[in-house]
């Protein structure tokens, strides 16, 4: 009986399927993001150094970009009721064996494996959002749904805090990925929406895309702006213990509190995208981004302090504009294939290539080195929003 469709229904009624894929997403996301604050633990755990470290954010993201692609091919045989499912079981038990491992690859191949499982979920989840709740209420739902990111970044850190008073990083990552084991078996048995199979984007829809420069723009775009964000936080509480001698506890505590602010500017950045355009907005973010990012790679002190809750809080504003400038440079019969495309391989820049080449920098070099070259970077990205111009068509 619980495999029956769910038809659409006043939002109240609904919060019910909503908190069940809300949830999963949460832990979803927190089991990506839980390596961060746990890294200084697994580098002394397991010998790794400062690239190695690095690295393993790459092959997780790696896995995320081949399953975010491929999704639909998935969608297609299972539905996105049992996406959705296979998802959560599956980064549970990822998390589940990522103590086992003894070393850099034995970690890094559970870091793809968590990739593949996360990458799934994202299209899933939202198909099946929107096929239990009524398209009015898709805002509200949207709003709830996409309070899981954030949620994640702020209560990993604090999660492991908590934890590591009692366990090692072995048991916090084993305690997460069994919420999403028995969070995925209670969705197996309650969960509602998403029966219907996905589609998978056209070979023809996919070159159309990538023959308009302004789509790739946005991928340089959405990658630099995921690399201030999640490739930043990836690394954050390394820099800050190892090379800035902070406590590690202080260090999480302000890896959660700085992502805060972050759930209340993002509206701010909505309404400045509709008052003075796409690339006003962008080219304005992407110079105060620049500008944070530098502060929290050369800072020290009290400036370093305020930089770690000021870059996220700027950063954040950057996703509401980069979405509807994307629907803007794809044309209208394309825009789900946009976001679709646009994003993993946005991914795996900012949450993969950055991480690493910060790892480098941290073991040769320093960390601080390296975030203020990637501030140099994101300015430069802010300059090439100059260039940016819708398509023709609009929808």
């Amino acid at each position: 009986m619980q495999n029956q469709p769910l038809p659409p229904g006043a939002f109240a009624q609904r919060l019910g399927p909503l908190g069940f894929i809300t949830g999963i997403f949460l832990l979803n996301f927190m089991g990506r993001v839980s390596l961060a604050p746990l890294m200084p633990n697994i580098e002394a755990s397991l010998g790794l150094n400062h690239a190695q470290a690095g690295m393993l954010f790459l092959f997780l993201s790696v896995g995320y970009f081949v399953a975010v692609f491929s999704s639909g091919l998935v969608s297609q045989r299972l539905t996105h009721r049992g996406v959705i499912l296979l998802s959560a079981l599956a980064v549970g038990a990822a998390l589940c064996l990522a103590p086992l491992a003894q070393g850099l690859f034995s970690l890094g191949a559970a870091c793809l494996g968590m990739g593949l499982a996360a990458g799934l979920y994202l299209p899933s989840g939202v198909a099946a959002l929107t096929s239990f709740v009524r398209a009015r209420d898709w805002g509200k739902a949207m709003a709830l749904h996409e309070m899981a990111p954030n949620g994640g970044m702020i209560l990993a850190p604090l999660f492991a805090e908590l934890l590591l008073e009692g366990l090692t990083w072995r048991g916090v990552l084993a305690l997460i990925g069994a919420l999403s084991l028995l969070l995925g078996l209670a969705y197996a048995r309650r969960g509602k929406g998403g029966e219907e199979p996905g589609h998978a984007p056209s070979p023809a829809a996919v070159a159309e895309l990538l023959r308009l420069p302004a789509v790739w723009l946005m991928v340089v775009f959405f990658g630099l702006a995921i690399g201030a964000s999640l490739g930043i936080y990836t690394m954050l509480p390394l820099y800050l213990v190892t090379e800035k001698g902070f406590d590690q506890s202080w260090a999480n505590l302000m890896l959660a509190a700085s992502r805060v602010p972050g759930l209340v500017l993002a509206f701010g950045a909505g309404w400045a995208h509709d008052r003075f355009g796409a690339r006003a907005s962008l080219v304005t973010i992407f110079a105060a981004t620049g500008l944070a990012t530098l502060a929290l790679g050369l800072g020290s002190g009290w400036l370093l302090v305020v930089a770690v809750f000021v870059q996220p809080a700027v950063t954040v504003c950057f996703f509401p504009v980069g979405f509807a400038a994307l629907s803007l440079v794809a044309p209208p019969h394309l825009r789900g294939v946009a976001v679709s495309l646009a994003t993993p391989l946005a991914f795996i820049l900012g949450a993969g290539a950055l991480p690493a080449f910060l790892g480098w920098m941290g073991q040769h070099h320093s960390f601080g080195a390296g975030i203020a070259i990637f501030a140099g970077i994101v300015w430069a990205g802010g300059a090439l929003a100059l260039a940016l111009r819708p398509a023709p068509a609009q929808g």
